[in-house]
């Protein structure tokens, strides 16, 4: 079938300069592009056209009984275009060895400012067809409300 697209936004009270520093500063990326209930390793983010990033996420917890979920997920992709406190597309993939869950993704962040604050729109492209657009939806709703926290009060707690 085809491959999924999840679009999904959300309004910021602080300046495009802010939230565009946010998603290409690795440090950042760590905290906040992470789904709850996990944790994230930035092994290489070059924050560049052309450079590329390699990250890992890791469960928290087992869950149910004698049930465990995938330790971790992994991905890794470049950096596509940036345009300044404007937007960011990056490309990337899974490591995986699950033939539903490869191929290449385009997430493309949009800024564009929106009652003295920022709209951020997030655009998922290539969604593979073992992620659902159920799942993956909440996922980035996750991390947004994290970049949210972030951006506004200068923590995700």
């Amino acid at each position: 079938g085809a491959m999924a697209t999840t679009k999904i936004g959300a309004h910021i009270n602080a300046s495009r300069a802010e939230v565009y520093r946010l998603l290409l500063d690795g440090e950042a990326v760590r905290m906040w592009m992470v789904p709850d209930g996990m944790a994230s390793e930035v092994h290489r983010f070059e924050a560049e056209v052309g450079g590329s990033f390699s990250i890992t996420l890791i469960y928290d917890e087992v869950v149910g009984e004698g049930r465990t979920i995938p330790q971790h997920d992994a991905y890794f992709g470049t950096f596509r275009q940036l345009v300044p406190n404007e937007q960011v597309v990056e490309v990337l993939e899974f490591v995986t060895e699950q033939p539903e869950m490869t191929g290449a993704q385009t997430v493309t962040f949009t800024l564009t400012d929106e009652n003295g604050g920022t709209r951020l729109d997030v655009l998922h492209e290539g969604v593979p067809q073992g992620l659902t657009p159920a799942d993956n939806e909440v996922g980035w709703q996750m991390a947004l409300r994290k970049l949210v926290a972030l951006a506004e009060r200068g923590t995700v707690d």
